[in-house]
């Protein structure tokens, strides 16, 4: 990559998230630290704000927007695939939000990457099976919880088809086994449990704050896991 499209890929880096450590972007980059650091002074003698706060990292100060940059053919056409994919894995909800947010990306592609990216998308589809639309219909429901911190009532069938009332405060959502599953604090259970979305009956928001102080991450709820799991091997 030539130094000013690093330079311009590192200002909209920045501009992506509230702070930015100069780990995250070496490993964004695939550079030594010392280039970050030569890097960032580019940016500041080019008279980018770019502040800085200990602990946290770099970012841009409040009032600065890069201009509408161009995409790349690739750029473009992964964000087709994502289209797609958003469409079938998740919730009518989010694919409505998430087609709106592309609608912008679309309005400042060239004339010519537009015409390319129309046919392109012509070429792929994704097979919706009936009834599909209602698999993650909570998906939605649950992203809010987690953002606002409130807690949930659920009705939720087990792998064994039991059903139980539950009162929830979700920390974060994962997807994998063709599944997306809601993490969250369990009342009745005490502990954190693993919900799949699609086994969900029913939600509802009780718009309460959480109870429980000192969540989890989701990287620290991961690590539990494995930790427990390993002890599980040892005894």
């Amino acid at each position: 990559m030539k130094r000013l499209d690093r330079l311009t890929a590192l200002i909209t880096f920045l501009q992506s998230r509230k702070f930015v450590s100069a780990q995250q972007i070496q490993d964004k980059f695939s550079m030594s630290i010392r280039t970050v650091y030569r890097d960032i002074r580019a940016l500041e003698e080019a008279g980018i704000p770019v502040g800085f706060e200990p602990n946290k990292g770099y970012f841009i100060v409040a009032g600065y927007y890069l201009p509408p940059v161009s995409f790349t053919n690739e750029e473009a056409f992964s964000i087709i695939l994502a289209e797609r994919l958003i469409q079938k894995f998740t919730d009518p909800q989010t694919y409505k939000t998430f087609t709106n947010a592309t609608a912008k990306i679309r309005a400042v592609v060239s004339g010519q990457l537009k015409e390319e990216l129309e046919a392109f998308e012509e070429k792929i589809l994704s097979y919706i099976p009936p009834g599909w639309e209602g698999y993650n219909r909570y998906l939605a429901e649950a992203q809010q919880a987690i953002m606002k911190k409130e807690i949930l009532e659920i009705e939720y069938l087990d792998r064994k088809g039991n059903n139980s009332q539950r009162k929830i405060e979700p920390i974060g959502l994962n997807f994998y086994s063709g599944n997306w599953h809601l993490i969250a604090y369990c009342h009745s259970r005490e502990d954190y449990r693993d919900f799949i979305i699609a086994h969900i009956q029913s939600l509802q928001n009780l718009r309460k704050p959480f109870i429980k102080e000192n969540h989890l991450t989701m990287t620290g709820y991961i690590a539990k896991l494995v930790e427990e799991e390993y002890l599980r091997e040892e005894w």
